[in-house]
């Protein structure tokens, strides 16, 4: 036996500290490594660069809206219409998304007060296919719109998505004119309707009810658009300018109303919701 042999024998074992695989997070924008508790503390912004984490639905209630909100009842709508099917069948992929997420579909309300101000809240969450409008996506949006009206508060929508739900065609294209109307129902009853862009706001969700506010309200640095940039540069055949489709191009020229870090959203939406409740929603 070597001498290196009855020195490492001689040698206490210790065994190897198991660390959980969650402690850390990595900043997608600065790559500085993280503590996920002091992350999720900061509401899930970098505390370095200042980018806006995205965040589920669940998350986003507990920071915007008072202790005691509600869940509103997720609507009953029909699944896989065109049985549809690509690489896997449509109805695997609603059961793999529920299996990781904790609501049923991509939009989930909640009925409840943000300093006391009366609202319908919507929070649409990009880890459920892609935050992606289906016809469970916009019945739950009329359904928002609906009890808002019955309330007479406001109906507030944060928006994250990839666009319409390819696995339902022409029935996702239908759900952009169908929350318009329901947007029209609204303002009829003179309640105010306001949308929260967050990170990313794209295809017909941006081209219907999230650029129908009355006021829009964008998350630093998110992501705002229609077409991807690389099918409009191909399609113009110019270079798009810095920071297009981000949050502060698109307050520079008039598209959102205020750019506002996370922090801030809370204070900035009751003080919205005062200006423009009905003086018996307040």
């Amino acid at each position: 036996m070597s001498w290196i042999t009855k020195v490492r024998n001689s040698l206490s074992r210790v065994t190897k500290r198991e660390t959980p695989d969650n402690l850390w997070i990595k900043c997608p924008s600065c790559s500085e490594m993280l503590f996920t508790k002091e992350y999720e503390e900061n509401l899930s912004v970098c505390p370095r660069c200042e980018h806006h984490g995205r965040i589920g639905a669940d998350a986003r209630m507990a920071q915007l809206l008072d202790p005691g909100f509600t869940l509103l009842p997720a609507p009953k709508v029909a699944e896989d219409p065109l049985k549809f099917k690509d690489s896997k069948k449509y109805p695997d992929r609603l059961k793999a998304a529920r299996a990781a997420n904790p609501h049923n579909d991509a939009l989930t309300n909640a009925a409840g007060t943000i300093e006391g101000q009366r609202l319908v809240l919507g929070v649409q969450d990009f880890a459920f296919m892609g935050g992606s409008m289906g016809m469970a996506v916009g019945e739950a949006f009329v359904m928002g719109a609906e009890r808002a009206c019955r309330d007479r508060c406001a109906y507030v929508i944060c928006t994250a998505a990839g666009g319409a739900r390819m696995q339902e065609g022409i029935l996702s294209l239908m759900q952009m004119p169908k929350t318009t109307v329901a947007l029209r129902r609204l303002k009829a009853a003179g309640l105010p309707y306001i949308v929260l862009l967050t990170d990313p706001t794209t295809g017909g969700v941006t081209a219907s009810y999230a650029m129908l506010g009355d006021i829009h309200i964008a998350e630093p640095g998110c992501l705002i658009g229609f077409a991807g940039q690389r099918v409009i540069q191909d399609t113009i055949r110019e270079k798009l300018p810095p920071g297009f489709q981000r949050a502060e191009y698109l307050y520079e020229h008039g598209m959102v109303d205020m750019v506002v870090h996370r922090k801030d959203l809370r204070a900035q939406l009751a003080r919205l919701l005062g200006y423009l409740q009905p003086a018996k929603a307040a």
